[in-house]
């Protein structure tokens, strides 16, 4: 992906603000007591989508709109992504598809569908909707949206300028990676600033496709998933994704959902906060990172917070 300008930037963010607010972020005290050092705690889960998607998302529409395309958009998503193109859409009178697996958090198949979405729920995995997503959008005419598009970089890239206006230099990030736009607009923004903040991925144990692709200096897929965070549980990395993460970033981290459990229950006990599993993946990394960490400061992204009551009520319950 070729790196975003300064103009191109400063467009995007007027995009992203003619509809949202900016998300706050927190020095929450028992988070910091907890973890031995100053944590700011990024609330993506608080965008009127309750995930940072939505960022992109206006910016990839909004410029499409421009460029003189207003006919009807699909794409495939385990979600959040799902969420944000129907918002979008929506606000430039443009109909929205959206392919989800059939195992989706119900919670959020019915905010697609609030949004205005046609839902349509296949395939075990978020490969195999993406493959009918495809499908569709040939024998529909539709205009297939991917999961990652340097637009959609532009868009999230804005909460982590938020986020370096308000605390500064930090000496990492902690940044969970799905198919890569929202670490890719972290470091986006960083390099920006001129900032040397370390960014570090995000990925799960089962789902550990991209931090295989940093190891080996090319995209690796993998087999299957096996992992609670349907956000972040992909298969196929993204090339271009993995060749601008793989020459920036300073190290993946993977992490179990068992550990991703104990960092939804510190959320919410820390901070009265939700987090869905792939929104606390961060907070499970830092967690797992915590020596490393003593006496820093360090951004954690909360990318999330969408999670049907029935699952976090038993997380948090164990």
């Amino acid at each position: 992906m070729k790196p975003i300008t300064q103009t191109e930037f400063d467009d995007a963010r007027s995009i992203v603000y003619e509809t949202l607010q900016p998300t706050l972020q927190h020095r929450w005290p028992l988070l910091c007591q907890e973890m031995g050092c100053e944590v700011w705690l990024k609330h993506e889960n608080h965008t009127p989508t309750g995930a940072f998607k939505v960022r992109g998302g206006l910016v990839y529409m909004r410029r499409r709109v421009r460029d003189g395309h207003r006919g009807g958009v699909i794409t495939a998503s385990t979600g959040n992504h799902g969420q944000s193109v129907p918002f979008a859409a929506g606000r430039e009178g443009i109909a929205a598809t959206v392919v989800v697996p059939t195992t989706n958090a119900l919670g959020k198949n019915a905010s697609m569908r609030a949004l205005g979405a046609e839902l349509v729920e296949t395939g075990d995995d978020f490969n195999v909707a993406k493959q009918v997503a495809e499908q569709m959008a040939a024998e529909r005419n539709l205009h297939m949206i991917a999961s990652f598009h340097r637009d959609l970089v532009m868009g999230v890239a804005t909460y982590a300028h938020e986020l370096f206006d308000a605390a500064g230099e930090l000496d990492a990030v902690y940044v969970p990676i799905g198919l890569g736009s929202g670490i890719c607009g972290v470091i986006t923004a960083r390099d920006l600033l001129g900032l040397k903040t370390k960014i570090i991925g995000v990925v799960p144990t089962g789902a550990n496709s991209y931090a295989l692709s940093f190891a080996q200096d090319r995209p690796v897929p993998i087999n299957r998933i096996d992992t609670i965070a349907e956000g972040i549980a992909v298969r196929e990395p993204n090339a271009e994704a993995v060749q601008f993460i793989n020459t920036r970033v300073e190290r993946m981290v993977e992490i179990s959902d068992d550990a991703i459990k104990q960092a939804m229950r510190t959320l919410y006990s820390a901070t009265h906060n939700v987090a869905e599993p792939s929104g606390a993946a961060a907070l499970a990394a830092l967690m797992q990172e915590k020596e490393k960490n003593a006496g820093k400061r360090v951004g954690v992204i909360l990318s999330g917070g969408n999670v049907d009551a029935d699952r976090l009520t038993r997380i948090l319950a164990a």
